[in-house]
């Protein structure tokens, strides 16, 4: 029975050799099958189709860091962008999400790791500025290129430099006729009631009319070299411009809204975009602005749109971002973009056309500006910023600080990182600051002085404030101002900046005498501009609105969380 049942088992070895050969036959058919299949543009490993279905791999939505002066526009066209539901080819949604963010912040955002992919800041100044700090925090050899922060890079709008002036005052500086910046020197010098300025250098608006006085002081349209930005007839001139400034500022945003505000009695005149004049102009009754070009010539906010080249970024941002450039310079877009006020990248798109802004009613001149400067190297510009401070205006300005009792704690712990972050960000030693503390009286006045001389003395001061008691605002703003008056240094921005996080309870001066003081000794003495900032949702609010429009100033409200790029802001007025 054993070997019955063994033979009939058994498997001849013939017909083994072949139940082999066709396994093996059938298995190399299925790897053929799996190569052809992965030949038509099937994943070739399980890893790769792994990597395929994960977010940030797939992922297409492109973030857009903006300058705000132009959130109008953007807003308009991303949502145009958005509705037009592009995919990328493997089925992801193209979609730009907006973060609005002054220039300064992206640079230094982009530095570490940004939350955005793409940028779009006023001028290609910051992209420069971006490329350049980015080289220095790589390691690469001699002789080596340092990899670039930015990638791809695009104009779709642009917006020359022009001096914005009320119309009566243009006139009386001889427009229509060209007007330079010798006319505003010496209209300034002539006229100690002429109130004009430009952002610092700090903003694109700024150093670009920064970079125009020093061509027109050097005499060149081109090639600007930092032998002519430092040659004496060079600075002489930028300094006899820029010692008539009244005061500097934060940005052109800032200047237009105020001059939307408060009208005629703002500043005479001021450094902003053409655009800005058309959207002013367009949304103001009275009397309108016009866009002074500079005879000497000009630059142009070129507003970029540029990617940057991030280990995280992934193919498909790159398609959105490219598909995004795409839409912008299509002629439906740049029709868009010239209706508010811009200057298409599309030289072919006429300026003079029936729906163009850029007309006369706007107090825009589509035919200037006659004269364009050449952008210097990005060399150049650093030296120009540099030896600015040696020809900008200086300052006198007191900090009036609250140290009453409701300052107390992380309120005031808050207020002295601010105070100290002021003083950082003013990079000139010859610039005078003092400094006034005051609670139920002024308690402590340190003396203006140079920086060079008492930087460290006011930050030990700043260090050891201590909270306690009422608060006597009026007496501690009218000590800071009656020792600017006794100065009355006339060639310096006179200047108080004075912080508050309560109401007044204890001042000898009442507010309507203090007010009159202030309105009477700047027209007779020297004039001197109040900041007040109103720290907390205690803070007199109404008593600070009128000490800060007696002289010209302004309030700003702040709080824990942003009183310290607060008062980084109003440093850069001096």
């Amino acid at each position: 029975m054993t070997k019955q049942r063994k033979k009939q088992g058994g498997v001849p070895p013939a017909t083994t050799v072949t139940i082999i050969g066709g396994a093996l036959a059938l298995l190399l058919c299925c790897a053929m099958a799996v190569i052809a299949w992965n030949g038509l543009g099937r994943p070739l490993t399980p890893i790769v189709k792994q990597a395929d279905n994960t977010v940030g791999f797939r992922n297409a939505t492109v973030t857009l860091a903006y300058s705000p002066e132009k959130g109008q526009m953007l807003q308009v066209l991303v949502d145009q962008f958005n509705r037009q539901n592009l995919r990328t080819p493997d089925g992801q949604p193209m979609q730009v999400k907006l973060l609005e963010m002054t220039p300064e912040d992206m640079v230094s955002a982009a530095l570490e790791n940004p939350t955005f992919q793409a940028l779009t800041p006023d001028s290609t100044l910051w992209l420069d500025q971006l490329d350049r700090q980015w080289a220095l925090r790589q390691q690469v050899e001699a002789g080596q290129i340092a990899p670039r922060r930015v990638g791809e890079s695009t104009r779709y709008a642009v917006s020359p430099i022009v001096i914005a002036a009320w119309e009566s005052v243009a006139r009386g500086l001889g427009w229509p006729q060209p007007i330079g910046w010798s006319d505003i020197q010496k209209r300034a010098t002539s006229d100690a009631n002429f109130k004009w300025n430009h952002a610092s250098t700090s903003h694109a608006s700024g150093l670009l009319a920064t970079l125009a006085e020093f061509y027109a002081g050097a005499g060149k349209t081109r090639g600007l070299t930092a032998d002519d930005a430092t040659a004496q007839a060079t600075l002489d001139y930028v300094r006899n411009i820029e010692r008539t400034v009244k005061y500097y500022g934060e940005g052109e945003l800032t200047v237009i809204e105020r001059a939307q505000k408060e009208g005629r009695s703002f500043l005479d005149a001021f450094v902003i975009q053409e655009q800005l004049v058309v959207r002013f102009n367009r949304d103001q009754r009275g009397e309108k602005l016009v866009a002074l070009y500079p005879s000497e010539g000009t630059l142009w906010a070129d507003h970029p749109l540029a990617l940057l080249e991030l280990p995280t970024l992934a193919a498909n941002q790159r398609r959105t971002y490219q598909a995004l450039r795409e839409f912008l310079l299509s002629p439906a877009s740049q029709k868009l973009v010239l209706s508010y006020g811009y200057r298409p990248a599309d030289l072919s798109m006429a300026l003079d056309g029936p729906d163009s802004p850029l007309t006369a009613a706007n107090g825009i001149d589509a035919k200037q500006p006659q004269t364009t400067l050449q952008m210097p190297p990005a060399a150049v510009v650093e030296v120009v910023q540099n030896v600015w401070y040696y020809t900008k205006r200086l300052t006198n300005v007191f900090l009036v600080v609250d140290t009453s009792g409701s300052m107390r704690g992380q309120k005031l712990d808050a207020a002295k990182t601010a105070l100290g972050a002021f003083l950082a960000q003013i990079k000139g030693n010859q610039e005078q600051v003092g400094l006034v503390e005051f609670s139920g009286q002024v308690n402590n006045v340190l003396e203006l002085d140079e920086l060079g001389r008492t930087r460290d003395a006011l930050n030990n001061a700043i260090a050891n404030l201590n909270a306690n008691g009422d608060t006597a605002l009026l007496d501690a703003v009218r000590t800071a101002y009656r020792r600017l008056q006794e100065r009355g240094d006339r060639e310096r921005i006179n200047a108080i900046v004075a912080m508050t996080d309560g109401r007044e309870n204890a001042s000898q001066v009442s507010l309507n005498t203090l007010v009159r003081e202030i309105q009477l000794g700047n027209q007779g003495g020297v004039p001197v501009v109040i900041f007040c900032i109103a720290y907390g949702s205690d803070a007199d609010y109404d008593t600070l609105l009128a000490i800060a429009e007696a002289s010209g100033g302004q309030v700003r409200e702040g709080t824990e969380q942003t009183i310290r790029e607060l008062y980084k802001l109003l440093s850069s007025y001096f």
